[in-house]
């Protein structure tokens, strides 16, 4: 395993986040949330599309039989299969996800059941006003935590009975009992010292392992089931967003990063950053709707 970065992608997003690995079309998707763009990017060959979106996106996933949802400021977005990589998407519908004045989506990962797990914030960031939502392939929703902030960073351990979540302003990683889409037993499987950043997006290897990104701490951390740190990837930008295994064999570490914010943003701020051979992520499954 290394700790030696590349650029992957070399770009000025003002909000790149959440990058995620589309095994069906071997692509990277990842968005720029506020300059409301849904991005690719194939390794193989460094072929990439970008799609505007009509407002602001806050994740994108891929969907069973093709296409991809997206989580909309708005509402839950659908693509198909089909859809031209060029021009606007339509807005979302969806539950909880309904237009709500000064609120917009953020990030959102889908679960071993096929169920969207999608995050809500407001863009003033007031303590409580965001969500977390459970979405199934019928659309129905189901609010699973109310009082929010900055919802970042669900994924689950290999066996699923473990769900991760990041409430970005609290510096911890949360971590609940998971099973049939219910979570309890909210405990911390690790806090962010002050100093070092804040939790943004996360991702779980094959070894149970969570990597967390760190807004204003300029690096990744991994950490160990009981919530021991193990390891630290400094990188080259205070606003590392989200991270994510992708490639054929899912050893390579791909890294969003910001530059919203910053007076003098450094040159790879805003890019997608990738450390080759970082370990082993698990196949993500696609949002059964």
């Amino acid at each position: 395993m290394t700790t030696r970065y590349e650029v992957a992608v070399r770009a000025e997003a003002e909000l790149g986040e959440g990058p995620t690995w589309d095994a069906a079309t071997g692509r990277l998707l990842w968005i720029d949330i506020l300059g409301s763009r849904v991005h690719t990017y194939d390794p193989a060959d460094g072929r990439r599309t970008v799609r505007r979106t009509e407002q602001h996106v806050g994740a994108v996933k891929p969907r069973v039989g093709g296409g991809l949802v997206l989580n909309l400021r708005d509402g839950i977005g659908l693509l198909d299969a089909d859809s031209d990589t060029d021009g606007d998407t339509g807005s979302g519908t969806g539950g909880d996800h309904e237009p709500v004045p000064g609120r917009r989506a953020n990030d959102a990962a889908v679960a071993p059941d096929g169920t969207l797990w999608a995050g809500t914030m407001r863009y003033d960031e007031a303590p409580g006003g965001g969500t977390l939502s459970r979405i199934t392939g019928d659309g129905s929703v189901e609010v699973v935590l109310d009082d929010v902030t900055v919802s970042n960073g669900t994924g689950w351990s290999p066996d699923g009975r473990l769900m991760y979540h990041n409430d970005t302003p609290t510096r911890r990683i949360d971590v609940f009992d998971h099973a049939d889409g219910k979570v309890s037993g909210r405990r911390t499987l690790a806090e962010i010292e002050v100093g070092a950043g804040f939790p943004d997006g996360l991702t779980v290897d094959a070894e149970g392992c969570v990597w967390v990104a760190l807004w204003d701490g300029a690096a990744v951390r991994r950490y160990t089931p009981d919530g021991e740190l193990d390891r630290v990837i400094p990188l080259p930008v205070p606003r590392v967003t989200a991270c994510a295994f992708a490639g054929p064999d899912l050893t390579d570490l791909y890294i969003t990063t910001a530059r919203v914010g910053l007076a003098s943003p450094p040159p790879l701020s805003g890019s997608v950053l990738v450390v080759p051979d970082a370990g082993k992520g698990l196949a993500q499954p696609a949002f059964a709707g």
